[in-house]
């Protein structure tokens, strides 16, 4: 039996407006089972991102990450992302458009799995499906990343934007 991915953290980006250009807050939620306890960041076993992109394009080397903390990546989307317009968008003015959809690409595509859609990185399918099960409470979203989406945009915005 495969040991459960507990102790999790789970990053997303705050609001902003479109036309902002600049630092953006990315707030990252530390779980220890159930409960938001920041001290267990040492003991962690999995990196839950919002999405491969924080503050618009930025877009995370996800193996890179793999390999520079040891731990398995997941990044999480609601619904399965407009590839066609994202690389469009990419491949025109953004600035580094062209290495950016390449680590797009590297990440694989996002396959549906519990409800939600993923790329990971370190971990099966399986372990994948366990982990966001065994992380919700109050949606389909894992935990850590629905609260750190909370607190990002309460200490931007003074409230989250609901999302179905």
């Amino acid at each position: 039996m495969q040991e459960r991915l507990s102790h999790v953290v789970g990053f997303d980006d705050a609001p902003f407006a479109r036309p902002h250009r600049g630092d953006v807050l990315v707030v990252g939620a530390v779980f220890a089972g159930m409960r938001l306890d920041s001290p267990f960041a040492p003991q962690l076993h999995a990196i839950l991102l919002q999405g491969i992109t924080l503050a618009g394009f930025n877009v995370v080397d996800l193996p890179a990450l793999h390999a520079r903390t040891g731990l398995p990546i997941l990044a999480v989307a609601r619904h399965a992302p407009d590839l066609p317009a994202i690389r469009r968008a990419l491949l025109g003015p953004v600035p580094g458009g062209v290495r950016k959809w390449r680590l797009i690409e590297a990440a694989g595509v996002m396959e549906p799995l519990a409800g939600l859609y993923v790329q990971r990185c370190g971990l099966s399918p399986e372990a994948a499906q366990r982990l966001l099960e065994d992380q919700r409470v109050h949606s389909r979203l894992p935990e850590p990343l629905r609260v750190a989406h909370m607190i990002a945009g309460g200490v931007t915005t003074g409230a989250s934007r609901h999302r179905p």
